[in-house]
């Protein structure tokens, strides 16, 4: 991991880049959110807690939950996933919706859709209301997508088998989420090493300004989008924002961590969170059109 460890150093300095390293040691507890597309929030922990579960809530969203000493194969083997009215998600992708704030009758893209957590949580965060298109250009990935829509009761959301960069120009949303593909690098963990150098990031960065650039040609005057990847790299979060909104046409809306969310040292009005305990490493902007 020394080649990530160099670019942490860089970003961040030798302390705040230890600090990160650090968090990759956590094994985190399982996470879920209720999905009240499926099943009444207060219902769902009923639920949960007499099917043998005790859990913690989360102060910042109602339906997310924090499950200690147990599995997430001791969920599995429940009716409450198999019939679709929980899903594990982290804590961290739980937030990219939030802060987009879906409502009723709006069009809203979710850009790069697979597997589905951001997608259906959009949807219920809408109270089922919210007009979503969900994209997903790899074909495998496209069908775990479409499963669980399925399993979560959001089969009227538009699913396209598509690369969002060939969508048509004339297409117009209200909001877009672009959880934008990228290195991983808030994700590493030691059971699970990841060779991250400075020219996958810059691929993945290079990819990341396209989809950013379609992304605001989608998004109608005045719309919101929240720019989102599970990295810590600054050239993959405000660098990326930075390089795109130079052009113009667009300007970062600040937003502010909820309360207990750590932060990491970020530009002015967008969200870095470090690996922690509880949290993977993410980032999360959001963007107006003018």
């Amino acid at each position: 991991m020394n080649g990530l460890e160099e670019l942490l150093a860089a970003d961040y300095g030798k302390e705040i880049a230890e600090k990160i390293a650090a968090g990759y040691r956590y094994e985190r507890p399982v996470t879920l959110r209720i999905n009240t597309l499926k099943i009444p929030l207060q219902e769902g922990k009923t639920a949960l807690f007499e099917a043998g579960f005790s859990f913690e809530e989360v102060k910042w969203f109602g339906s997310a939950l924090i499950v200690r000493d147990r599995s997430e194969r001791d969920l599995w083997r429940t009716p409450l996933f198999e019939e679709g009215k929980i899903y594990l998600q982290s804590l961290s992708s739980m937030l990219p919706p939030l802060y987009l704030d879906p409502k009723e009758r709006e069009s809203i893209l979710d850009m790069t859709a697979a597997p589905g957590g951001k997608t259906t949580e959009l949807l219920a965060l809408s109270q089922g209301k919210a007009l979503i298109t969900a994209c997903e250009r790899d074909k495998n990935r496209f069908q775990r997508l479409m499963f669980n829509l399925a399993r979560q009761g959001a089969e009227r959301v538009a699913a396209l088998c598509r690369d969002a960069l060939t969508l048509d120009d004339r297409l117009s949303y209200d909001k877009i989420l672009l959880d934008a593909p990228c290195s991983g690098s808030g994700t590493v963990s030691f059971s699970k090493p990841a060779r991250i150098d400075a020219a996958y990031v810059e691929k993945c960065a290079n990819l990341q300004e396209k989809l950013l650039s379609k992304a605001l040609k989608l998004l109608k005057r005045g719309g919101e989008m929240v720019y989102s990847t599970c990295s810590v790299l600054k050239r993959e979060n405000e660098e990326v924002i930075k390089r795109t909104l130079k052009k113009g046409g667009a300007h970062i809306l600040p937003v502010e961590a909820f309360e207990g969310v750590p932060t990491l040292p970020s530009a002015e009005g967008t969200l870095c969170i470090p690996p922690t305990e509880l949290y993977e490493g993410f980032f999360l902007a959001k963007i107006v059109k003018e």
